[in-house]
């Protein structure tokens, strides 16, 4: 029981009541808070205010490391660390930095330790971002997003106080539209259809920007195969609307058609520094889906251009989801497999006079309007010989870079096309110190691959321009751009960072947690991948960015998992039932089927002995009305026996719960049909189940508006339960990790990779039915 002087030390430091008593049940926990609480107030010399309070909390509730923490509670209460976004760089900063000593330099400002933001910086940056949105703003009004305002000031600014930058968005959102009127609260209306092209292409079905899928459903194949896409064939990139015409078009496209044969030629060109997602599904889906619909070719091309983010784990990943999703690259190929190539052409670009070394700082060209290079009209031979020197070594990282001359459709001016990076490659080694970026190597990658049709999301779409241009710079075959919404889903989080972030915090065990929308989390947690890609098919292929509800994706799984998911029976919360006038000496054998609604598809059998267990909530001592199962005077059926059991005596154990109960039966058609029939188990297996909830309580849990305290402030308790001790029938004893079952009248499930000899684990993929909550 909790102490009156240890509840008053938690409320103190900003826990409410409810949370201190929930902290004093977890002795460890509890422990650390009263150590680093006494070691903050040994600093301080007085009481501790409740802001660092609250971060002390979230400290030892998430740090694993405790040699970490003495290290960290002195920052905290000198005030060093004052936001939860700096504790949360802290905590992932010592995760990813084992050794001894820290060092701190790096420490701090990787934490933005003395940062400080001031209210000017805050107001241009919100009144940049406006800027950018005023005419969708002035059309739509206080309909607008403006989590959206929020979330782009907040990236621009780091380690600003939300507060403060919601209140200056506030306030020149109303300055900008004067106060609501009456018009303002009538909610935005639902877009009924999201069209690829509105003036000359239809889309396979109507997609309602809330999520929702209506209309005609048709397959992935029947819209790639141009019912859905209008695309140039083949060698007639010249007829798409905005492809930059040269002198040497038509030659360099005779000669891509030479080599291609007319072939449609795609490319998945993922980053090797995470795990796919459910975003990528759509792409890997279009990409290669438009191939193969089209009787082309696709390739799987790792973007390996960032060394320092790249591991072997995520190349293995990476290829492995795109064969579990059931399509084979033409060819598997790197951007580092084209690095002399990239490098030749960008002495070829100096030559021309289209590029130039520039030593501005990164922190120089960020933003919407960084300065003009003073470095852009430099001579050609300056840059030949400073380039040659960024190649050998002769600067440090962020001191040179070589910049192409070209303003891009959203602006920007000269993209970086190769920085210094002294990091050893995981294909080249140390070959090269120099590294191409996305604007240069992916475009020239897809020339010298001749892609008929480079597909990317929305957002390359600024992109495009850099493209078409550096093709035609260099007088090499130019393919065309074609870009198509992302696919998100509510209750997610799909960034590779805040994954890491969930990971350090111990939300979440790895990747592959099943909780995730990774797509080894979903292999894990058992979706089939035919679920997926028919949720990619129901999604469509849309220009306008879709947010999709998981109920949807979850009914895609039910519809593949009645067909594929043989039935057996489980008990999560087993009751024994003894039958005192078992039928036979000894245990029957029962027949059970597959698939009840197709026996065709074969049967398996279960034992059926004088002892069988039953899902606890199957019984009540006394029937109450609309209850159908087994109570005092209300027999029920066991499932595929023939037998009705009715109750004869409970048996209480010392502390008065039901035991066990003692019952008789009798064959179902000896006499009245009971009201109903409930799955049980004999001679079982016991095992683990797994049950997955959302991780997250709201839909949105990365906007700041919905959810203030951050993402990582808006995790479901219940996300997950652990049930020990279930009882599975011996049906299953041979299954193997992703083998899949239903557990009749409890839900789809699939073995997890953590079974070991004598201990399966389940995890439940999803409910029988949609739980009407979700919706």
């Amino acid at each position: 029981m909790a102490t009156p002087d240890s509840l008053a030390l938690f409320t103190g430091l900003g826990l409410s009541e409810n949370k201190a008593r929930e902290t004093l049940k977890n002795e460890a926990l509890s422990t650390q808070l009263r150590e680093a609480a006494t070691q903050a107030h040994q600093i301080l010399g007085s009481t501790i205010d409740k802001a660092t309070g609250v971060l002390l909390y979230d400290l030892v509730s998430r740090l694993r490391d405790t040699r970490r923490r003495s290290f960290l509670v002195s920052y905290i209460a000198n005030k060093k660390i004052h936001t939860g976004l700096q504790l949360s760089a802290a905590l992932e900063y010592v995760r990813s930095h084992p050794q001894d000593p820290i060092d701190t330099k790096d420490f701090e400002q990787e934490c933005g330790v003395g940062v400080v933001v001031t209210p000017e910086q805050i107001e241009e940056a919100v009144e940049s971002t406006i800027n950018k949105h005023q005419l969708q703003l002035l059309a739509e009004r206080y309909r607008f997003n403006m989590g959206l305002l929020m979330g782009e000031a907040r990236a621009a600014l780091r380690w600003a106080d939300g507060k403060m930058i919601k209140n200056e968005v506030d306030m020149q959102v109303l300055h900008l539209l004067g106060p609501k009127m009456e018009a303002d609260l009538v909610k935005k209306p639902k877009v009924a259809k999201a069209r690829l092209e509105e003036t000359d292409r239809k889309t396979a079905k109507d997609v309602v920007e809330k999520g929702e899928v209506a209309g005609q459903i048709l397959s992935l194949m029947e819209q790639l195969r141009g019912e859905a896409l209008k695309f140039h064939k083949p060698g007639e990139n010249y007829k798409t609307p905005g492809y930059v015409i040269t002198p040497y078009t038509m030659d360099l496209l005779k000669q891509h058609l030479e080599i291609t044969g007319g072939q449609v030629r795609t490319r998945f060109p993922p980053e090797p520094n995470g795990i796919l997602h459910i975003g990528h599904a759509k792409a890997i889906n279009f990409n290669f889906g438009y191939a193969k619909a089209n009787n082309g070719i696709c390739f799987l091309r790792f973007d390996d251009t960032n060394p320092e983010k790249e591991e072997a784990k995520f190349f293995t990943a990476i290829y492995d989801m795109v064969t579990w999703l059931g399509y084979t690259p033409y060819k598997v190929t790197y951007a580092s497999d084209y690095f002399d190539q990239l490098y030749a052409w960008a002495v070829e670009l100096i030559h021309g006079g289209l590029a130039y070394v520039c030593h501005q700082r990164v922190e120089e060209l960020k933003g919407h309007n960084p300065l003009p290079s003073p470095w852009r009209d430099r001579p050609k031979e300056e840059s030949l010989l400073l380039f040659e020197a960024m190649r050998k070594g002769k600067f440090a990282e962020g001191e040179a870079t070589l910049r192409m001359k070209l303003v891009m459709e959203d602006g920007k001016m000269d993209p970086v096309a190769y920085r210094v990076k002294y990091t050893p490659h995981h294909r080249t080694g140390d070959k090269w110190c120099i590294y191409p970026t996305y604007d240069y190597t992916h475009c020239l990658c897809d020339s010298i691959e001749h892609i008929t049709h480079s597909l990317c999301t929305k957002e390359f779409q600024a992109r495009r321009s850099s493209y078409f241009w550096l093709c035609n710079a260099l007088k090499v075959y130019c393919p065309v751009q074609w870009e198509y919404g992302r696919l998100n889903l509510h209750y997610a989080v799909v960034s590779k960072r805040k994954i890491l972030q969930l990971v350090a915090a111990g939300a979440v065990r790895d990747w592959d947690d099943p909780r995730l929308f990774t797509l080894t989390a979903l292999r894990r947690r058992g979706f089939p991948p035919e679920a997926i890609n028919n949720f990619c098919a129901r999604v469509g292929v849309t220009v306008a960015q879709t947010t999709m509800e998981p109920h949807l994706l979850e009914a895609c799984v039910r519809d593949v998992l009645n067909d594929a998911a043989p039935r057996a029976m489980a008990v999560l919360e087993p009751l024994q039932v003894v039958i005192t006038n078992f039928p036979a000496p000894k245990p029957l054998d029962i027949r059970v089927p597959n698939f009840p609604a197709d026996e065709t598809k074969g049967f398996h059998q279960v034992p059926f002995a004088s002892t069988v267990f039953i899902e606890r909530s199957d019984f009540k001592e006394e029937s109450e009305p609309g209850y159908k199962r087994l109570a005092s005077g209300q027999p029920v059926g066991l499932r595929h026996t023939g037998y009705v059991i009715e109750l004869q005596n409970i048996v209480r154990g010392s502390s008065g719960c039901v035991e066990r109960l003692e019952v008789t039966c009798r064959r179902a058609d000896a006499g009245e049909k009971p009201k109903a029939f409930i799955h049980w188990v004999s001679q079982p297996l016991v095992c683990e189940i797994r049950l997955y909830e959302r991780l997250f309580q709201h839909k949105n849990p990365e906007d700041p508006v919905e959810v203030p305290g951050g993402f990582l402030s808006d995790l479901n308790p219940a996300s997950l339960q652990v049930v020990e001790g279930a009882l599975v029938d011996c049906s299953v004893a041979l299954a193997k990790p992703f083998d899949k079952f239903q557990f009749e009248r409890l839900g789809y499930f699939s073995v997890d990779p953590d079974s070991h000899q004598g201990q399966i684990v389940f995890n439940r993929t999803v409910t029988l039915k949609e739980d009407p909550g979700e919706i």
